[in-house]
Protein backbone atom coordinates (compact mmCIF):
# COMPACT_ATOMS: atom_id res chain seq x y z
CA UNK A 1 0.00 0.00 0.00
CA UNK A 2 1.30 3.18 -1.13
CA UNK A 3 1.79 5.63 1.91
CA UNK A 4 -0.44 8.52 1.91
CA UNK A 5 1.18 11.91 0.72
CA UNK A 6 -0.73 15.34 1.55
CA UNK A 7 1.94 17.39 0.91
CA UNK A 8 3.10 18.57 -2.59
CA UNK A 9 5.61 21.26 -1.31
CA UNK A 10 7.83 21.88 1.73
CA UNK A 11 8.70 25.61 3.44
CA UNK A 12 12.10 25.96 3.75
CA UNK A 13 12.79 28.29 7.07
CA UNK A 14 16.28 28.76 5.74
CA UNK A 15 19.14 29.96 7.90
CA UNK A 16 18.29 33.97 8.58
CA UNK A 17 14.76 34.50 9.52
CA UNK A 18 16.13 38.28 10.34
CA UNK A 19 14.95 39.76 7.07
CA UNK A 20 17.39 42.97 7.90
CA UNK A 21 20.04 40.74 7.78
CA UNK A 22 19.31 38.55 4.65
CA UNK A 23 20.36 41.03 1.95
CA UNK A 24 23.70 40.80 4.06
CA UNK A 25 23.41 36.72 3.96
CA UNK A 26 22.62 37.33 0.37
CA UNK A 27 25.81 39.03 -0.45
CA UNK A 28 28.09 36.65 1.82
CA UNK A 29 26.69 33.50 0.48
CA UNK A 30 26.86 34.85 -3.05
CA UNK A 31 30.86 35.71 -2.65
CA UNK A 32 31.37 31.99 -1.12
CA UNK A 33 29.58 29.83 -3.57
CA UNK A 34 31.43 31.82 -6.83
CA UNK A 35 34.90 31.22 -4.72
CA UNK A 36 33.69 27.36 -4.65
CA UNK A 37 33.07 27.44 -8.43
CA UNK A 38 36.18 29.12 -9.54
CA UNK A 39 38.28 27.58 -6.87
CA UNK A 40 37.38 24.06 -7.96
CA UNK A 41 37.21 24.81 -11.74
CA UNK A 42 40.79 26.46 -11.36
CA UNK A 43 42.55 23.00 -10.23
CA UNK A 44 39.89 21.16 -12.10
CA UNK A 45 41.55 23.26 -15.70
CA UNK A 46 45.04 22.81 -14.44
CA UNK A 47 45.19 19.30 -13.40
CA UNK A 48 43.78 18.31 -17.20
CA UNK A 49 45.83 20.93 -18.67
CA UNK A 50 49.41 20.05 -17.49
CA UNK A 51 51.69 17.69 -18.21
CA UNK A 52 52.85 17.88 -15.20
CA UNK A 53 50.47 16.74 -13.22
CA UNK A 54 49.60 13.36 -14.38
CA UNK A 55 49.94 11.31 -11.16
CA UNK A 56 46.67 9.47 -9.42
CA UNK A 57 47.58 11.80 -6.48
CA UNK A 58 46.27 14.74 -9.18
CA UNK A 59 43.85 12.24 -10.70
CA UNK A 60 41.57 11.86 -7.90
CA UNK A 61 42.45 15.57 -6.53
CA UNK A 62 40.16 16.82 -9.47
CA UNK A 63 37.39 14.23 -8.94
CA UNK A 64 37.47 15.75 -5.70
CA UNK A 65 37.47 18.90 -7.26
CA UNK A 66 34.40 18.65 -9.18
CA UNK A 67 32.59 16.91 -6.22
CA UNK A 68 33.11 19.78 -4.05
CA UNK A 69 31.46 22.20 -6.85
CA UNK A 70 28.53 19.23 -7.25
CA UNK A 71 27.74 19.19 -3.36
CA UNK A 72 27.92 22.90 -3.08
CA UNK A 73 25.98 23.89 -5.83
CA UNK A 74 22.95 21.35 -5.54
CA UNK A 75 22.50 23.08 -1.71
CA UNK A 76 24.35 27.34 -2.35
CA UNK A 77 22.14 28.68 -4.95
CA UNK A 78 18.74 27.61 -3.24
CA UNK A 79 19.93 29.07 -0.25
CA UNK A 80 20.97 32.27 -1.64
CA UNK A 81 17.88 32.66 -4.23
CA UNK A 82 15.99 31.88 -0.67
CA UNK A 83 17.15 34.93 1.30
CA UNK A 84 15.42 37.65 -1.60
CA UNK A 85 12.12 35.65 -1.46
CA UNK A 86 9.79 35.79 0.52
CA UNK A 87 7.84 32.09 0.45
CA UNK A 88 10.82 29.59 0.30
CA UNK A 89 9.13 26.43 -1.12
CA UNK A 90 10.79 23.48 -2.63
CA UNK A 91 8.25 20.76 -4.41
CA UNK A 92 7.50 17.37 -2.71
CA UNK A 93 9.71 15.70 -5.93
CA UNK A 94 12.27 18.44 -5.81
CA UNK A 95 13.33 18.01 -2.34
CA UNK A 96 13.43 13.98 -2.87
CA UNK A 97 15.71 14.35 -5.93
CA UNK A 98 18.08 17.40 -3.79
CA UNK A 99 18.18 14.40 -0.98
CA UNK A 100 19.28 11.98 -3.16
CA UNK A 101 22.21 14.18 -5.14
CA UNK A 102 23.31 15.62 -2.14
CA UNK A 103 24.05 12.43 -0.39
CA UNK A 104 24.92 11.24 -3.62
CA UNK A 105 28.31 13.31 -3.58
CA UNK A 106 28.58 13.89 -0.43
CA UNK A 107 29.31 9.67 0.01
CA UNK A 108 31.46 9.74 -3.41
CA UNK A 109 33.31 12.25 -1.70
CA UNK A 110 33.84 10.06 1.57
CA UNK A 111 35.24 7.73 -0.68
CA UNK A 112 37.47 9.31 -3.04
CA UNK A 113 39.38 10.75 0.14
CA UNK A 114 39.87 7.41 1.36
CA UNK A 115 41.00 6.43 -1.98
CA UNK A 116 43.44 9.17 -1.62
CA UNK A 117 44.79 8.40 1.27
CA UNK A 118 45.37 4.76 -0.22
CA UNK A 119 46.90 6.51 -2.95
CA UNK A 120 49.96 8.19 -0.51
CA UNK A 121 49.69 4.73 1.77
CA UNK A 122 51.07 3.24 -1.43
CA UNK A 123 53.16 6.12 -2.84
CA UNK A 124 55.30 6.53 0.58
CA UNK A 125 55.23 3.39 2.43
CA UNK A 126 55.76 1.09 -0.83
CA UNK A 127 57.65 4.32 -3.56
CA UNK A 128 59.61 0.84 -5.21
CA UNK A 129 55.71 -0.71 -5.78
CA UNK A 130 54.51 2.34 -6.56
CA UNK A 131 53.67 2.74 -10.66
CA UNK A 132 53.15 -1.25 -10.23
CA UNK A 133 50.47 -0.86 -8.34
CA UNK A 134 48.41 2.34 -9.25
CA UNK A 135 48.19 1.92 -12.91
CA UNK A 136 45.57 3.73 -14.62
CA UNK A 137 43.60 0.80 -14.44
CA UNK A 138 43.62 0.45 -10.76
CA UNK A 139 43.22 4.41 -10.19
CA UNK A 140 40.12 4.32 -12.80
CA UNK A 141 38.53 1.05 -11.21
CA UNK A 142 38.91 2.86 -7.71
CA UNK A 143 37.26 6.17 -9.03
CA UNK A 144 34.42 3.95 -10.79
CA UNK A 145 34.20 2.21 -7.36
CA UNK A 146 33.84 5.52 -4.83
CA UNK A 147 31.07 6.81 -7.62
CA UNK A 148 29.17 3.82 -7.29
CA UNK A 149 29.43 3.74 -3.59
CA UNK A 150 27.78 6.67 -3.20
CA UNK A 151 25.25 6.01 -5.49
CA UNK A 152 24.08 2.91 -3.20
CA UNK A 153 24.23 4.49 -0.61
CA UNK A 154 22.40 7.65 -1.64
CA UNK A 155 19.75 5.34 -3.38
CA UNK A 156 19.25 3.49 0.16
CA UNK A 157 18.58 6.77 1.77
CA UNK A 158 16.18 7.86 -0.66
CA UNK A 159 13.92 4.66 -0.58
CA UNK A 160 14.06 4.40 3.35
CA UNK A 161 12.78 8.46 3.28
CA UNK A 162 10.49 7.80 0.28
CA UNK A 163 8.50 5.30 2.03
CA UNK A 164 7.61 7.60 4.92
CA UNK A 165 4.09 8.93 4.86
CA UNK A 166 3.94 13.04 5.08
CA UNK A 167 0.24 14.17 5.83
CA UNK A 168 0.61 17.37 7.47
CA UNK A 169 3.50 19.61 8.73
CA UNK A 170 5.54 20.73 5.75
CA UNK A 171 8.05 23.43 7.36
CA UNK A 172 11.71 22.36 7.34
CA UNK A 173 14.00 24.00 9.79
CA UNK A 174 16.62 23.78 7.27
CA UNK A 175 18.19 25.17 4.23
CA UNK A 176 17.84 21.98 2.38
CA UNK A 177 16.40 18.56 1.86
CA UNK A 178 18.07 16.09 4.28
CA UNK A 179 17.03 13.15 6.15
CA UNK A 180 16.79 14.39 9.42
CA UNK A 181 14.48 17.00 8.94
CA UNK A 182 12.28 15.33 7.10
CA UNK A 183 11.77 12.12 9.04
CA UNK A 184 10.51 14.51 12.12
CA UNK A 185 7.72 15.67 9.71
CA UNK A 186 6.69 11.80 9.12
CA UNK A 187 3.43 10.77 10.04
CA UNK A 188 4.72 7.61 10.91
CA UNK A 189 6.77 6.01 13.84
CA UNK A 190 10.31 6.83 12.07
CA UNK A 191 12.30 4.49 15.01
CA UNK A 192 13.85 1.91 11.95
CA UNK A 193 14.19 4.22 9.49
CA UNK A 194 16.34 6.41 12.01
CA UNK A 195 18.36 3.37 13.05
CA UNK A 196 19.15 2.41 9.46
CA UNK A 197 19.81 5.90 8.61
CA UNK A 198 22.83 5.77 10.92
CA UNK A 199 23.64 2.43 10.02
CA UNK A 200 23.49 3.68 6.68
CA UNK A 201 25.08 7.36 6.17
CA UNK A 202 26.38 7.14 9.87
CA UNK A 203 28.81 4.37 9.76
CA UNK A 204 29.79 4.74 6.45
CA UNK A 205 31.38 8.24 7.72
CA UNK A 206 32.61 6.42 10.64
CA UNK A 207 34.06 3.50 8.97
CA UNK A 208 36.06 5.63 6.38
CA UNK A 209 36.99 7.96 8.74
CA UNK A 210 38.91 5.33 10.98
CA UNK A 211 40.67 4.08 7.63
CA UNK A 212 41.59 7.58 7.18
CA UNK A 213 43.64 7.79 10.29
CA UNK A 214 44.94 4.65 10.64
CA UNK A 215 46.06 4.76 7.07
CA UNK A 216 48.22 8.33 7.95
CA UNK A 217 49.29 6.67 11.68
CA UNK A 218 51.06 3.90 9.73
CA UNK A 219 52.19 6.47 7.35
CA UNK A 220 53.59 8.96 9.88
CA UNK A 221 55.26 5.51 11.45
CA UNK A 222 57.16 4.70 8.42
CA UNK A 223 58.52 7.84 8.22
CA UNK A 224 60.91 8.01 11.24
CA UNK A 225 63.35 5.97 9.20
CA UNK A 226 63.17 8.40 6.09
CA UNK A 227 65.76 11.16 5.60
CA UNK A 228 64.63 15.00 6.61
CA UNK A 229 64.01 16.01 3.32
CA UNK A 230 61.56 12.79 2.38
CA UNK A 231 59.66 13.49 5.87
CA UNK A 232 59.11 17.26 4.89
CA UNK A 233 57.82 16.54 1.41
CA UNK A 234 55.62 13.43 3.00
CA UNK A 235 54.11 15.94 5.82
CA UNK A 236 53.47 18.47 3.45
CA UNK A 237 51.32 16.61 1.41
CA UNK A 238 49.94 14.70 4.34
CA UNK A 239 48.97 17.90 6.18
CA UNK A 240 46.62 18.84 3.26
CA UNK A 241 44.99 15.76 3.52
CA UNK A 242 44.64 15.38 7.16
CA UNK A 243 43.57 19.04 7.37
CA UNK A 244 40.84 17.98 4.55
CA UNK A 245 39.76 14.84 6.29
CA UNK A 246 39.17 16.64 9.31
CA UNK A 247 36.96 19.66 8.18
CA UNK A 248 34.75 17.32 6.57
CA UNK A 249 34.08 14.08 8.46
CA UNK A 250 33.86 16.25 11.39
CA UNK A 251 30.82 17.63 10.73
CA UNK A 252 29.66 14.54 8.79
CA UNK A 253 29.71 12.15 11.82
CA UNK A 254 27.93 14.43 14.00
CA UNK A 255 24.82 15.07 11.77
CA UNK A 256 24.76 11.55 11.17
CA UNK A 257 26.03 9.62 13.80
CA UNK A 258 23.21 9.49 16.40
CA UNK A 259 19.72 9.21 16.60
CA UNK A 260 17.33 11.11 14.20
CA UNK A 261 16.53 14.53 15.80
CA UNK A 262 17.26 18.11 15.14
CA UNK A 263 19.21 20.69 16.76
CA UNK A 264 19.68 24.09 16.21
CA UNK A 265 23.22 24.02 15.49
CA UNK A 266 22.63 20.81 12.39
CA UNK A 267 22.27 24.22 9.35
CA UNK A 268 25.61 25.93 10.75
CA UNK A 269 27.06 22.53 10.66
CA UNK A 270 25.49 21.48 7.08
CA UNK A 271 26.75 24.82 6.08
CA UNK A 272 30.52 23.67 6.94
CA UNK A 273 30.31 20.92 5.12
CA UNK A 274 28.35 21.75 2.06
CA UNK A 275 29.76 25.15 1.33
CA UNK A 276 32.75 26.24 3.97
CA UNK A 277 34.96 22.77 2.99
CA UNK A 278 34.70 22.83 -0.74
CA UNK A 279 35.56 26.79 -0.50
CA UNK A 280 38.62 25.53 1.83
CA UNK A 281 39.69 22.79 -0.36
CA UNK A 282 41.73 24.49 -3.33
CA UNK A 283 43.32 26.58 -0.49
CA UNK A 284 44.61 23.63 1.36
CA UNK A 285 45.43 21.91 -2.00
CA UNK A 286 46.95 24.42 -3.43
CA UNK A 287 48.71 27.17 -1.05
CA UNK A 288 50.55 23.60 0.77
CA UNK A 289 51.88 22.14 -3.11
CA UNK A 290 54.20 23.55 -4.79
CA UNK A 291 53.74 21.31 -8.28
CA UNK A 292 50.13 22.60 -8.57
CA UNK A 293 50.86 26.56 -7.68
CA UNK A 294 53.99 25.89 -10.34
CA UNK A 295 51.58 24.72 -12.58
CA UNK A 296 48.32 26.99 -12.36
CA UNK A 297 51.81 29.92 -13.32
CA UNK A 298 52.39 27.76 -16.44
CA UNK A 299 48.45 28.09 -17.05
CA UNK A 300 48.28 31.64 -16.37
CA UNK A 301 50.99 32.89 -18.78
CA UNK A 302 50.42 29.83 -21.50
CA UNK A 303 46.63 30.71 -21.72
CA UNK A 304 46.18 33.85 -19.98
CA UNK A 305 48.62 35.92 -20.16
CA UNK A 306 46.63 38.84 -19.11
CA UNK A 307 46.11 37.63 -15.69
CA UNK A 308 49.60 36.77 -14.77
CA UNK A 309 49.56 39.44 -12.26
CA UNK A 310 47.25 37.25 -10.31
CA UNK A 311 50.44 34.55 -9.81
CA UNK A 312 53.32 36.50 -9.83
CA UNK A 313 56.65 34.45 -9.77
CA UNK A 314 57.53 35.18 -5.30
CA UNK A 315 54.17 32.95 -4.96
CA UNK A 316 54.70 30.73 -7.81
CA UNK A 317 58.51 30.36 -8.04
CA UNK A 318 59.89 27.91 -10.96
Amino acid sequence: MEPAQNVTEFILLGICQNEKLQPVCFVFFLLLYISIVMGNLLIIVTVKSSQHLKSPMYFFLSYLSFADMCLSSLTAPKLIADFLAERKTISFDGCIAQLFVVHFFGCTEFFILTVMAYDRYIAICKPLHYMTIMTGHVCGSLMVASWVGGFVHSLVQTLLTIQLPFCGPNEIDHYFCDVHPLLKLACADTYFVSVMVIANSGMISLSCFVVLVASYVVILVSLRTRSSESRRKALSTCASHIAVVIIFFGPCIFMYLRPSSTFSEDKMVAVFYTIITPMLNPLIYTLRNEEIKNAMRDLSISHFPSLNLYFPSHLFPI
